[in-house]
């Protein structure tokens, strides 16, 4: 029986550069579907959406001198406390856009594991539909997250179809959103700890060593 005291935290990062932007309009759409889903089963859910746009300044300043400011240090928190990842990128030069990756690059490193993340991207044309799978999918493996199969591209001509077909964007939509919420309605992250001063074992081998040389 699902626990309906739970409230499911559903974090949205879209790195659209315009506005409006399709990756934002996609990044909303898999959300909707998403905490649809979720709530026609009993669960509460929150969602709480992050233009990186907009905190664009911030990364860079904190790839440049390790800290975070205030507003960008709540994005972090928040992916790092989330029930669950919706990631969406602009495909520029066959790859995720250069905003993405450099936002991806100032979670601390354990922040993501055992995640559940629904990847979606934006382009063109369809010939770059496989971006997600060579170069979104393996950036989130690595940091031990748990990419849901389906992954959504949304091209420009996508967005005019009518919805009829199981290869029609609004069917990849929500096929994502229901493989996403079926992940994050059985995972549990709440005793997580992401803690980057944490070492994996005790410091007293650090003073042994030290008392050696």
């Amino acid at each position: 029986m699902t626990d309906t005291t739970a409230v499911k935290r559903i974090v949205v990062i879209s790195s659209g550069l315009s506005t409006p932007s399709s990756t934002r309009q996609l990044a909303d759409r898999l959300s909707a579907d998403a905490a649809s889903i979720l709530r026609e089963r009993g669960v509460e859910v929150e969602v709480q959406t992050f233009e990186l746009r907009d905190l664009a300044h911030d990364i860079t300043n904190n790839l440049l001198l390790g800290f975070a400011p205030p507003k960008l240090e709540a994005a972090l928190e928040a992916v790092a406390s989330a029930d669950g990842l919706i990631a969406v990128s602009p495909i520029f030069t066959t790859s995720y856009a250069g905003l993405f990756k450099s936002f991806i690059d100032v979670i601390d490193t354990q922040a993501l594991t055992d995640l559940p993340v629904l990847l979606g991207a934006t382009g063109g044309t369809p010939r770059h539909s496989l971006a997600i799978d060579y170069a979104m999918r393996p950036l989130f493996t690595y940091l031990h997250a748990i990419p849901v199969t389906t992954g959504v591209y949304a091209a420009t001509s996508d967005w005019g179809d009518g919805g009829d077909g199981v290869r029609s964007l609004p069917d990849r939509i929500f096929r994502g959103a229901k493989e996403f919420a079926d992940l994050v309605e059985r995972t549990d992250r709440a005793n997580l700890v992401n803690d980057p001063f944490a070492l994996d074992r005790p410091t007293g081998h650090l003073i042994g060593g030290l008392a050696g040389e």
